[in-house]
This record gives C-alpha cells, structure tokens and sequence, in this order.
C-alpha cells in the first residue's frame, strides 16, 4: 500500500470500500494520525466510517490484499505527490530578473524521483550560461529539496540553453540564432566607446556566455587595434556565399577594418549597404550576445542599424564635459523613437589617489545628467587608468589581461547589469501582447508601463493602418468595417522588435501593430469573465 508520508498519530479511518478482482481500492479520510503502522495490520474491509468528519481524502491503491504486511518505518511516496512536493518546493526560488519562480519560468528540467530510496535529481536550465545567479539558483534548489522530510538524496545539474529570438523568423538568416543584440552607442567620438564594448564583450564571453563583437564603423575601425586575432582577415564562404567572422579569446569579431580595405571613404548610402551585409550575412551561429560598437552620430548608419537590425538594450557612454551630454542626449534620444531601451550608462571620468581611493577632477558630469533626465537605471564610473589605455593599443582586452584589477570588477558589474535587464526586456516583450481564449480578448500590457488592458480582436483587425487596409494617398478607408467578422480570432501574435506585434489573421493577412497604436485603440471596459472548460 502507498501512503502520503509515513503516519505518526490516531484517528484514521476507511470512509468507503470498492472491490475489484485481485485489487482493492481504498478511499481514506484522514482526521488525525495515528500511532503506528501496525493499525493497518488490523483494519478489515468492512469496518464503518468514523464517526468524526472527514478533513481530507487521498485515494490509495493496493494490488492484492489490504491486510499484507507493511514493513515499519519505511516511507514510501507516490510518484505524483512526491513532484508535487518537490515542484512546491522549488517553487519558493524566485527569479528576480522576471519575478517569477523557477517552475513557472520553465527552468526545471528531467525531475526523476526514487521512491524508495528518497533520491530526488533534476537539471535547472537556465536562459543564458552567463547568468550571474546561477550558483544562488544551484544552492537553493538542492536546500529547499533536501527540507522534504522524505528526501535523502538531492542531485541537482545546471545547464543554459539561451532563449531564442521570439520573431526569429522575421530577421536576417544571419541574426536568427543571436539571443541579445546589445549597442554600445556615445554620438560622440572619443569618449571610449570602443573601449567598452569592446571589455563589455570579453566580460560576457567570461561569464561563460557566446559572444560576438560588430565593429559598425567603417569610416574610423576600431576593433584591429583593440584586439590581436591570428587570422586578421575575414573569409568568404564561396557556395554560401557568406562571410566567416574571424576570432580572438574565444570571441567573433567582424569589421570592416578586417576587409583588407582600410578605412573607407564612400557616401553615406554606400556605408550602410556594406554596414548592413557585414552584419545580416555573416556566419554569426548561436551566439548569447552580439555586442555592436556603434559609430558616432545619429544619421545613416545608426538608422539603419536599428531598422535592421532587432537591438534588445543599447549601453550609453559618456565623459563628464557638458559637449558629451549635448551629444549623447541625442543619442538617447534616438533611441528612445525607435523604442530602444538603454540599460545602463559608463562615464569615464573618474581618477585614483595615491592610496587607491577615486576622485573626480572634472566632477560628477554628463552621466548623471543622462541618468537623472532620462531615467536610465544604471551609472558606472570607468577610472581613467593608463592600464586601460594600452591594453587597448597593444591588442589585448584588460579585463583579459587584468581579470582581477579594478577595471576588470567595474566591468563585470556592468556584464551582470547587462544580462540581467536583457532578460528582463526579454520577458516584458514577449508577454507584452497576448491573446486569451477564454476570454476572447487581447491583452496588452506595453514594456516599460505597469498599465495592462484587454482588446477586441475585430477592434484591433478594422484598425489597421497598412496600405491594403487605407489609401495611402487619399487617406480614405478600404477596410470597411462589415469587411471583419465580430468573431475574428488571431491566429497567432509574434513580437517585432521592442515596439510593435506581427499578428496573423485567418484571412491570411499579416497585421503590424505597434504598441503606440494599440494604446489608442478603444478598450473592453467590461472584460467577460473566463469561459468554463470545456465550453
């Protein structure tokens, strides 16, 4: 017989009895515990239900005789109850990146239980292997498992496998197996952007994350100079007709400055065809990271590289004169239209005494300006440090020369502030529009607001503002509204980058809805109530 736990007190009684050949099915309500497993030993089929009644009912099942000997002391659990059990448990582990615990994010993989011997082993599978907490995740999991009073074993292995880009099949051959496309933007040349993307990305790569560099500038390449790879020119692959990025430490590296060609002199529109092929047609593979030095300004280049290009967060990088700020604000600025969320802002301003300590000649500038005006969550001071500067003309990244020194710390505090807001936009884009069934309604609920509300589906189709839905010249409607049936039903809603929603209709048609539009549409003030399963 299999019992929830090991009984230790009184009062338990058999409520009802059903029979069949060779099995007996027992219904037991407990209202107690009692003393001993012995009890069983001499409780007949027959006897009549308690008196008391009953607080709760397990459904027991025994395949031969009810009254056969039961070894004492053993603790034997059903398989359903004990995942139960071990799920609950689990469950307490909060992510704080998505605040959600670990089972509901889907993080627990291959449970197996043995009953008899109270072993429990299960994997964690984590989004990115550069996750900072991966270890927390890893301690508390085999803790919260090894309280269950019947567990003497815990076994726990932990894994990543990066979450793949939710519109995918939207984007470039070349970009579809890239999880995060991180920019590393200043508007401002000068200000050691290179420089951070550049440690930014070895910070990554040694948080045990895949990681890539795009050199985006073609009029003045940076990434040849930072960094030594053995082959310093990119291949082409002849049958694909692609481009093989060249590597150093472990990490990819394009550039324009690896094309055998200098640096360019061409127009703008020539600059950012070749920045586009560099980027869409390279052999990136499965990379967690892509982290792209930006170019200064705000003009072709940038533009093209955020139409393109689906960037998740953009790093901003600043020094403290008050020409800095004019400038990167326009950057911010730019990135703020094209719905770019930046995550974090370095300042390279600050200097060490003789004893270590910092100080700041030119004061607390431009970066706390941008934080303040733009509400960008996190400010990192970059120590001007002579160290910094020659690791990056003799090719050798500090954070891989220095993986301890001062520098490399600031760094991996910005790579764990990186990686955190990633997933933490990841999960805000990909729950932002849904639509629930059972209810028969839209619910959006736009990154960046703690508002949510419900859409009508035939709303949402008869307002379409594509050219096969309005006159593009005469601004007159061609979608009228006898055109949608009242019950129209998405059949699937894909995120488009961080601003909008591709969402597909039965007709066919694909619609572009970008949160802004959608935050207009006239809203269910009533939403039903959800329908009975089933129904």
């Amino acid at each position: 017989m299999q019992l929830l736990y090991a009984p230790t007190r009184h009062n338990l009684c058999l409520q009802s009895v059903h029979t069949r050949p060779k099995e007996v099915w027992v219904a037991v309500s407990v209202v107690g515990w009692f003393s001993s497993l012995d009890q069983w030993r001499h409780l007949s089929v027959n006897n009549q239900p308690c008196k008391l009644p009953p607080r709760k009912c397990f459904y027991l099942k025994k395949t031969r005789a009810l009254n056969s000997s039961i070894q004492a002391g053993d603790s034997v659990v059903s398989t359903r109850n004990a995942e139960s059990d071990v799920l609950k448990a689990l469950s307490q582990i909060i992510d704080p990146d998505f605040g959600t615990d670990i089972v509901s994010c889907g993080f627990v993989k291959d449970l197996n239980i043995v009953e008899a011997q109270g072993e429990v082993s299960f994997r964690l599978e984590l989004t990115t292997p550069a996750c900072p907490i991966k270890d927390m995740f890893e301690q508390k999991a085999n803790e919260v498992v090894a309280l269950l009073p019947w567990v003497k074993n815990v076994k726990v292995t932990m894994s990543a496998q990066p979450a793949r880009p939710v519109y995918a099949g939207l984007l470039p051959q070349g970009l579809q197996t890239i999880s995060n496309i991180i920019a590393v933007s200043s508007c401002k040349g000068g200000v050691g952007k290179s420089t951070v993307a550049v440690n930014l990305a070895y910070t990554l790569a040694g948080m045990g994350a895949r990681v890539g560099i795009f050199d985006a500038d073609v009029y003045g390449p940076s990434l040849p100079t930072m960094v030594s790879p053995e082959n310093r020119l990119l291949e082409m692959n002849p049958e694909k007709k692609t481009i093989i990025p060249t590597e150093y430490l472990g990490v990819k590296l394009v550039s324009f400055g690896f094309a055998g060609q200098g640096r360019a002199i061409m127009r703008g529109p020539m600059v950012s065809g070749v920045i586009n092929q560099l980027l869409t047609t390279t052999e990136w593979g499965e990379l967690d990271y892509l982290v792209i030095d930006m170019p200064p300004g705000t003009g072709d280049i940038q533009l093209t590289l955020c139409q393109v290009v689906p960037l998740t967060a953009a790093v901003i990088v600043t020094t403290p004169q008050k020409l800095a700020f004019i400038d990167v604000a326009k950057g911010v600025r730019m990135f703020s239209k094209l719905k770019v969320p930046c995550v974090a802002v370095v300042e390279n301003m600050c200097h060490f005494d003789a004893d270590g300590k910092r100080y700041y000649p030119f004061g607390r500038g431009s970066g706390s300006q941008v934080v303040q005006q733009f509400g960008i969550p996190h400010l990192f001071d970059l120590p001007i440090r002579p160290t910094l500067s020659a690791s990056g003309d003799s090719g050798m990244p500090e954070v891989a020369a220095d993986p301890q020194g001062e520098v490399a710390k600031i760094f991996q505090d910005l790579g764990i502030c990186v990686v955190q807001q990633c997933a933490k936009i990841r999960q805000q884009v990909s729950t932002a529009v849904t639509y629930d069934k059972t209810i028969k309604a839209i619910k959006v609920k736009v990154p960046e607001s703690e508002e949510e509300f419900f859409l009508h589906p035939a709303t949402v189709r008869r307002n379409d503002r594509s050219a096969q839905s309005v006159d593009e010249w005469t601004g007159e409607q061609k979608l009228q509204f006898a055109d949608v049936p009242e019950d129209i039903e998405p059949e699937e809603i894909q995120p488009m980058g961080n601003y909008a929603v591709q969402i597909t209709w039965p007709d066919g048609f694909s619609q572009i809805a970008p949160y802004d539009q959608l935050q207009t549409i006239e809203r269910l003030v009533d939403v039903p109530e959800p329908a009975p399963i089933g129904a």
